[in-house]
């Protein structure tokens, strides 16, 4: 696997792992996965949702596997069942593996060949679907995987009810206009809601990077340019445009060098990271880290 390629932010690309449910296109970006495997022996879980297919022990961690047959709704052929593969993906402090008919390989595409999937698409209206990609033949679906994750229950970490012990600076002028750049309709919620929560006004949501640098750009020249985009919270896979490339935009340009642009990923590792630091990011959190990314945004904006 070529990270260099995987996480240059640079050349706004993206590796996509192809795989089929039933006869079905979907994607995953490669970096999300840590393996995958063969179908293996599941511990049943007791009392738990359809979709939860069991759990298995994998190099010292237990692993839940999710039928994405069952979460998409599509049929599975009898002689399926007990075959197809695993693609294991490592989310923060738990490993998930989603059960797929088969993996078709990798497609590199650029972020910019990504469309936002059709409104009447029901995968869009439950935010299932983030994207897709057009190629000659045929359409593939890229998934909003920590919103099926979430919709199980298999985590809290996108909880943001209780935000009480975050300290907001008196001089903090909560009117501020904040800028997000995130194509998953559940985490955008989240992350909006969380920021309501503690106080914050105006905030400005985007599909994807190059929505969110188009309206940027369209604030430049105002004096109160400093109040209009005060601070910009991206993801980091997004169609259209990534968030490195929208964050080194904005850090490259010679009136919006000095915004504060923090990146708000499932992707914070330590390659991504540095891939981050080299396009500006003032700061980098996983999606666990709503509380610490407020934080570091009260204290940038009270600068």
């Amino acid at each position: 696997m070529d990270n260099e390629i995987i996480f240059d932010s640079s050349i706004n690309e993206l590796q996509l792992l192809e795989f089929l449910v039933g006869e079905e296109f979907f994607g995953i970006n490669i970096a999300k996965v840590s393996e995958i495997i063969r179908f293996t022996e599941l511990t049943p879980v007791p009392s738990s949702p359809e979709a939860i297919e069991g759990v298995f022990m994998h190099r010292d961690k237990l692993v839940t596997v999710i039928d994405l047959h069952v979460v998409l709704g599509l049929p599975r052929n009898e002689e399926e069942h007990g075959n197809g593969l695993f693609i294991v993906c490592d989310f923060e402090q738990f490993s998930v593996a989603f059960h797929v008919s088969t993996v078709l390989g990798i497609q590199r595409l650029t972020w910019s060949s990504i469309e936002k999937p059709p409104s009447v698409s029901k995968s869009s209206d439950d935010g299932i679907t983030t994207g897709m990609a057009k190629l000659d033949d045929k359409i593939i679906m890229i998934l909003d995987f920590e919103k099926i994750i979430c919709d199980l229950s298999l985590t809290d970490d996108f909880e943001n009810d209780n935000f009480d012990n975050i300290d907001i600076p008196d001089e903090l002028d909560l009117s501020k206009h904040l800028i997000i750049a995130e194509d998953s309709p559940f985490l955008c919620k989240v992350l909006i809601d969380a920021l309501r929560n503690v106080g914050f006004k105006n905030i400005h949501a985007f599909y994807n990077g190059l929505e969110a640098w188009d309206y940027i750009c369209s604030k430049k020249g105002q004096p109160n340019l400093k109040n209009e985009v005060a601070a910009v919270i991206s993801d980091i896979e997004m169609p259209q445009m990534d968030g490195h490339t929208l964050t080194r935009l904005i850090k490259e340009d010679k009136e919006l060098k000095n915004v504060p642009v923090f990146m708000f990923s499932s992707l914070i590792h330590e390659n991504m990271r540095g891939r981050g630091d080299s396009a500006g990011a003032d700061g980098q959190f996983a999606r666990s880290q709503i509380g610490e990314l407020i934080a570091a945004l009260n204290e940038h904006l009270t600068k």
